[in-house]
């Protein structure tokens, strides 16, 4: 089971991720495919086969979130992560803003992937 959903997982994150990119690049091109039915119904989807799959993981591996502080990170930054992405596509107020947001979104991505690989709160500085 750990394998089936290690790889869900990793493919989710990969879809996810994409669709977030061409969703920031319709953002930022000003496009209106950002209001196609798809685009709203499609990441929903994948990001709770995404968390369902977290979750499975969680439980083969015995570490919880608020007992392993990697698995803390990692949740913390997800929250930021979807605050930061809400802001960035739709709810900034300016495009100045909803950049920034993005920027900030992949950083926090880049942080997220770190701590998954390396276990660590302090992600690739670990």
């Amino acid at each position: 089971m750990y394998a089936a959903f290690k790889h869900i997982h990793l493919l989710t994150v990969a879809l996810s991720l994409g669709l977030f990119t061409l969703r920031g690049i319709w953002m930022l091109l000003d496009s209106d495919k950002l209001q196609k039915r798809w685009v709203k119904i499609v990441p929903h989807i994948i990001d709770t086969l995404l968390l369902v799959s977290a979750i499975g993981l969680m439980f083969q591996i015995h570490q919880y979130p608020f007992a392993d502080g990697w698995l803390t990170a990692k949740l913390l930054g997800l929250i930021a992560y979807i605050v930061l992405g809400t802001i960035a596509l739709k709810r900034g107020k300016t495009k100045g803003t909803r950049v920034i947001a993005l920027v900030a979104a992949f950083a926090v991505i880049a942080y997220i992937v770190g701590v998954a690989i390396r276990h660590n709160a302090l992600s690739w500085l670990a």
